[in-house]
């Protein structure tokens, strides 16, 4: 038997037939459209499903179920679709729409929990009793997964680890609260540190860096600039380094998980940011004469949403 899964993204839909044990057997594609109706969209998802399949030298016969990663939330029981921002999606019957084209078993989740599903099939977390993955990119998402499951809490929000508040009364989120996690862990939050301290020291290399256009910025510039030497560059990577080492102990102190993956774009720092967080992270730790969690960084990169999502259905 076999498995689809479909990464619905904000530009691409990217899609693959894969086995029971996460590997991808075949790919597919189409662009996210939010000019044509949802409906469309959604047949236009199944289309591509059926033609990667037949690609695959599989039939229906053969498909086991399909798992679709979102970047929003769905309801568990009815596959109803809420919201999804990136895509202008509100309340859309995605399970049963898609179904009227593929009659198969179908699983909806968020795209950073399927992602983190996948690290604990086919990646780094493979094989361990649980692991919680968090994706840092503009904003910060979690996935959990405990003996081999997804937990998205009873309503099918949970694993919000971007919104714990991390600083009272701190920066103001996109949600509307304050203070949360992904305004200090998140790529975006990388660039306002930056911004702020060469604006106070245009003499940092990260000036140089961003050819003298604070806009410019992204972390990896930063990131360079720390390993350079610079001292504001130096700075800003501490201070982010001590953030998501709070944020990394506060997940562990809580749900004490055997792995703690780190994903999404800001990750690509590799080595340089693992050693910082590992040595940051147990300084918030409670008991400190007990082992922490491993953290490592994610192994499957862009696959890790086809394979996760497929793997919703086993």
């Amino acid at each position: 038997m076999v498995y689809i899964g479909i990464d619905v993204g904000g530009t691409g839909i990217q899609m693959g037939v894969v086995d029971e044990n996460g590997h991808i057997i075949t790919k597919g594609g189409i662009v996210t459209r939010t000019d044509i109706p949802v409906e469309e969209q959604i047949k236009a998802m199944a289309d591509c499903a059926l033609e990667t399949l037949e690609k695959s030298g599989y039939t229906l016969d053969d498909l086991q179920s399909v798992g679709i990663g979102i970047p929003g939330i769905a309801e568990p029981g009815t596959g109803m679709v809420p919201f999804c921002t990136n895509l202008g999606w509100v309340n859309v019957p995605l399970k049963e729409t898609f179904q009227k084209y593929i009659n198969k078993p179908l699983f909806i989740d968020n795209d950073a929990t399927v992602a983190g599903l996948a690290e604990s099939v086919a990646g780094v977390s493979a094989g361990t009793h649980s692991s919680v993955f968090l994706t840092l990119g503009t904003g910060v998402g979690a996935g959990i997964v405990i003996n081999g499951k997804v937990w998205s809490g009873f309503h099918g929000v949970g694993s919000e680890v971007g919104h714990m508040i991390l600083e009272l009364d701190g920066e103001p989120c996109s949600c509307g609260n304050r203070g949360c996690l992904e305004r200090y862990t998140s790529a975006t939050a990388i660039i306002r540190m930056a911004r702020e301290a060469v604006a106070k020291h245009p003499e940092s290399m990260i000036m140089t860096l961003c050819e003298g256009d604070p806009a410019k910025i992204n972390a990896k510039m930063v990131f360079d600039a720390a390993r350079e030497g610079d001292e504001q560059g130096k700075k800003v990577f501490r201070r982010y380094a001590r953030y998501l080492g709070q944020a990394i102990a506060n997940v562990i102190n809580f749900l004490d998980p055997e792995v703690v993956v780190l994903g999404g774009g800001v990750s690509k720092a590799g080595s340089f940011l693992l050693d910082a967080v590992r040595e940051e992270t147990p300084k918030y730790c409670v008991y400190k004469a007990m082992p922490i969690s491993r953290i490592e960084l994610a192994e499957l990169g862009p696959d890790a949403g086809i394979i996760g999502a497929a793997m919703l259905g086993l």
